[in-house]
């Protein structure tokens, strides 16, 4: 038996309702991480998504940011506060059942290198270390996925004179997310994939999606306890493809049950 983890940038739960419903329809994964759901908690739409037996947690804010933890596990715990979010709604953590616990993390995009917001995604990412360093003293798996707004190496940018020093492919951002790595967390696409330009988000402008002109963004990073029970991760394309569509695809990975003998 495997679990199998998903992260997704929805751009708009309620817009994306539909798609989403249908993609885990289709997909069937076990645990869901959302980022931009775009809503309060009380809009959220958890009346579809728990008749269809999803377990939620969910921290919600109007119009912007929102992240959520869908998982057919039952929660037992969960973590609401995080140092470096200036209370804007862009992490929650969710323990489950199973032992394994998932982070659903949305980074700033920083609008530009020249912007105060690039300081604050900086440190927001400075943030998820030191919650990583936390984390990593429980000896847990855990699996921090969401939209990390970076894309850390030149194979996951479409063009990398185009994006030298701008906003998402900064050399001071894709740093700070080695700095994590460098915990010993896994980049669970990595550990499958070596080949490159393969993306989880394309922009709604000048054709990027038909161009295939984007960037990979989207991350699941494990930690060790986790990564000794990786068994395989992909990018499903399939959902960019469709009408009304989010600007983000998914990204999974799959971890076996139980750990390895």
């Amino acid at each position: 038996m495997t679990i199998r983890i998903a992260t997704w940038n929805v751009n708009s739960v309620k817009a994306r309702l539909v798609a989403l419903t249908d993609w885990l329809d289709t997909a069937k994964p076990d645990v869901v991480l959302l980022q931009e759901t775009k809503c309060v908690d009380e809009e959220f739409p958890r009346l579809e998504l728990e008749s269809r037996g999803w377990h939620l947690a969910v921290r919600g804010q109007k119009t912007y940011n929102g992240v959520a933890v869908l998982s057919r596990i039952p929660i037992v715990e969960e973590v609401r506060r995080f140092a470096g979010d200036a209370g804007e709604a862009r992490y929650i953590e969710a323990k489950l059942e199973n032992g394994v616990r998932v982070a659903s993390i949305y980074v700033p995009m920083g609008q530009s290198t020249e912007s105060d917001r690039f300081p604050f995604k900086l440190a927001f990412l400075d943030a998820i270390r030191e919650r990583a360093t936390q984390l990593l003293t429980l000896e847990e798996p855990f699996v921090l996925g969401g939209d990390y707004n970076v894309a850390p190496e030149e194979a996951d940018v479409f063009d990398v004179a185009a994006m030298e020093g701008q906003v998402l492919f900064h050399p001071e951002e894709r740093q700070r997310f080695r700095r994590l790595l460098f915990l010993g967390l896994t980049d669970a696409y990595r550990a499958f994939h070596s080949e490159p330009h393969r993306f989880s988000w394309w922009d709604y402008r000048a054709g990027a999606w038909q161009r295939d002109q984007g960037l990979r963004i989207d991350h699941l990073l494990l930690s060790p306890q986790a990564a000794d029970r990786l068994v395989a991760a992909d990018i499903d394309r399939g959902p960019r493809g469709k009408e009304k569509c989010s600007d983000h695809t998914p990204v999974w990975c799959e971890l076996s049950d139980l750990p390895p003998s």
